[in-house]
């Protein structure tokens, strides 16, 4: 094993230190308010700088800062419900630039839509985590699935099982996944009993490899 003399590691340490030093020298720093029309401050407004060169958000106070290499720069502050602001910043080595952002109003937010893939018509909006419940005597005639796998995997977005094909004996017990957990870390319950787990291990890079699910 080699070990390095502590002397040396003392002089490398120092070496990257200064290089580090040196290399925030070369940078300039932007810094200013995100603020509305009304002058408030506008807390966790994103400042971006224009293509790709990164960006910051503002703190509780409305303040943001951003360290640049030497250059101009396009920055656009936005917050929700606010107006897009742009403003150009040039940036030199060792200095600071203020500038300071005020967005308008974007108007009437009406426009914004929730959408989802639940219905409540079939979960049970008043357990503490969420629940589905199906009906299969229903899905069965209704659904174009023939075995339980495949119907949940039909009308659950949260439930995932694929038919595999050359994989062992996962071309017979079709591995299950929830919210992308692993096979085994899916809880089946029978009549409110936990559901034993087949003894087959999932092979040959099918999902859930080397994980041991239900057999449903």
């Amino acid at each position: 094993m080699h070990v390095i003399h502590p002397l040396k590691a003392i002089k490398l340490f120092v070496f990257f230190l200064c290089s580090s030093l040196i290399s925030l020298a070369q940078n300039g720093t932007v810094t200013g308010t995100v603020k509305d029309a009304a002058g408030n401050p506008l807390a966790d407004a994103s400042v971006l700088v224009q293509a790709g060169k990164g960006g910051t958000r503002t703190n509780a106070a409305g303040v943001y800062s951003l360290s640049l290499p030497s250059g101009n720069y396009n920055l656009v502050a936005s917050f929700t419900g606010k107006s897009l602001e742009l403003k150009q910043a040039n940036v030199n080595a060792g200095e600071t630039v203020s500038i300071d952002f005020a967005l308008a109003d974007a108007g009437d937010l009406e426009g914004i839509l929730v959408v989802g893939s639940r219905t409540p018509r079939r979960v049970a909006t008043e357990t503490a985590v969420p629940v589905d419940i199906l009906n299969i005597s229903e899905l069965a005639i209704a659904a174009p699935q023939s075995n339980l796998n495949q119907i949940l995997n039909y009308v659950a977005p949260s439930f995932t099982s694929n038919t595999q094909t050359v994989a062992d004996g996962t071309d017979h017990i079709d591995p299950a996944q929830l919210r992308g957990l692993g096979p085994d870390q899916v809880l089946v319950l029978l009549n409110g009993k936990r559901r034993h787990t087949s003894s087959l291990v999932n092979v040959n890079g099918t999902p859930g490899r080397g994980s041991v699910g239900t057999d449903l």
